[in-house]
């Protein structure tokens, strides 16, 4: 494990504010089509991406801005599994000069479905191409479009608790049932998915909190949610383009709420939940059919996220916000000799005709571009303040035990980690859970060094102290 080195960062504290009413509040929205436009296109969300020539349910860029007349922020959610800086640093610049808001004061953040294509050039196909190109400039136009339609609004927050459908994958398997990993090891602990014959307890906790952020006009009018849930993709969605639940949580909150404005917006956006699925191990569901079981979590988390509303307090337009960025530089993994021998082995000899790679050629190859990549590598994590309510974001695939510590430790009032958040750089495991192995863990899953979770988790609460002092 590295020590601690490199824990240098840039340190922007922007409009940080006092616990004190400020200024009325402004909110704007903004909705953009990213449904791609030419086909074929891979979708991301799998070791062999598929190829795909529809859309079953449309993408969109959703966006929310904030402004209580000293600071503005803004929030953007994209369908897309992830979204890599290469995309998003020039759409939050793009953005920044388009409205004005200080780029550090822009979150954009993926819903991690894995039936979207992928956000870059992959293949270098001209698909890929032109779609990465919409996709940057969805973002820029949704993040414009909620900036020039701020009115006067009011905000309230909450949560409701939904642990049904909830489940940590990780799992301690009975006594000697522990199958190799990729790298012809058999010292993994636990196993993400596994058989249910052979499981005997989880390696982890879930986070049942369905937290939600709720903005209304002055007449009452539901004006946006941004609500969080720890809970990954639901899949099922057949071959085919989907936003997954995240997209059909956002067609039912209008019919929960009763809104019929054109201008409100529903943001899903995904917790630390990079242990956390859909999957009951103990008590399997019915087989479903296509979309079915993405339908059941939408409706159930609409439910609830209509719950945490109705139980919060009255919504106020007398709300201070404030935001921090911070740019911390991560070491990458040491990487020992055998494996990198091992994978330049592996991947020596070609492929046959016809032949797909099994996960030891797939993780051979992640190991050798690993080890071609810089000694360090820079990551954007963010403070959120709205009145008592405070947001994390990380740019990983957050273990949920990250999450839980972080609402735990914060000085707010209430906070939610908002994961894959301004980049997207793999699996953030905690050290405990690496000791334990695991698919989450495997190097090319999990890049940077095993106590990142802890380097990222101090910073965060520095952050939140400075906006919550």
């Amino acid at each position: 494990m590295k020590t601690r080195l490199f824990v240098s960062f840039s340190a922007l504290l922007l409009g940080c504010v006092p616990p004190t009413a400020r200024a009325e509040l402004r909110a704007g929205t903004g909705l953009v089509d990213i449904t791609p436009k030419m086909w074929p296109l891979h979708l991301r969300g799998s070791f062999h991406p598929q190829i795909v020539d529809s859309a079953r349910d449309p993408l969109y860029v959703r966006s929310l801005v904030l402004d209580d007349g000293e600071t503005a922020i803004a929030m953007a959610l994209v369908d897309s599994c992830m979204v890599h800086r290469d995309v998003l640093d020039p759409a939050r610049d793009r953005a920044s000069k388009a409205t004005g808001i200080r780029v550090e004061n822009i979150m954009v953040c993926a819903t991690h479905t894995h039936s979207a294509p992928f956000p870059n050039v992959a293949h270098d196909t001209p698909e890929e191409r032109a779609y990465q190109k919409q996709l940057m400039e969805g973002i820029v136009a949704s993040l414009t479009q909620a900036a020039a339609a701020r009115q006067d609004a009011r905000i309230a927050w909450g949560s409701h608790s939904l642990p049904g459908e909830v489940f940590n994958r990780r799992w301690f398997l009975k006594p000697g049932k522990m199958p190799a990993n990729p790298f012809g090891s058999r010292e993994d602990q636990v196993k993400m998915n596994p058989p249910r014959n052979l499981i005997e307890r989880p390696a982890g906790p879930t986070d049942p909190e369905v937290s939600v952020l709720y903005v209304e006009d002055l007449r009452g009018q539901p004006f946006a949610v941004f609500a969080n849930y720890a809970l990954h993709y639901v899949g099922n969605t057949g071959p085919q383009v989907s936003a997954d639940y995240f997209g059909e949580f956002s067609r039912l909150m209008p019919v929960r709420l009763g809104s019929t404005s054109g201008k409100f917006v529903a943001m899903l956006s995904n917790g630390a939940s990079g242990d956390i699925n859909n999957i009951n191990f103990r008590q399997p569901r019915p087989r479903r059919a296509v979309f079915e079981q993405i339908t059941v979590v939408a409706s159930k988390t609409a439910d609830a996220v209509t719950r945490a509303i109705r139980t919060a307090p009255k919504p106020s337009s007398e709300i201070g916000l404030g935001m921090v960025q911070r740019e911390v530089t991560l070491s990458h993994r040491d990487i020992p000799p055998e494996i990198l021998e091992r994978a330049r082995k592996l991947t020596a000899a070609p492929l046959k005709a016809g032949q797909r790679k099994n996960l030891e050629r797939i993780y051979a190859e992640r190991t050798l571009a690993l080890a071609g990549e810089p000694a360090t590598t820079k990551v954007v994590i963010q403070a959120i303040r709205i009145g008592d309510l405070a947001i994390c974001t990380l740019p990983f695939e957050v273990l949920v035990e990250i999450g839980l510590e972080l609402k735990e430790k914060s000085p707010a009032g209430d906070t939610f980690v908002v994961e894959l958040a301004n980049g997207g750089y793999g699996y953030l495991p905690t050290p405990r859970q690496h000791e334990l192995g695991g698919y989450e863990t495997w190097l090319g899953t999990s890049k940077v060094q095993e106590d990142a979770s802890e380097i990222l988790v101090e910073n965060l609460l520095e952050m939140l102290g400075t906006l919550f002092r």
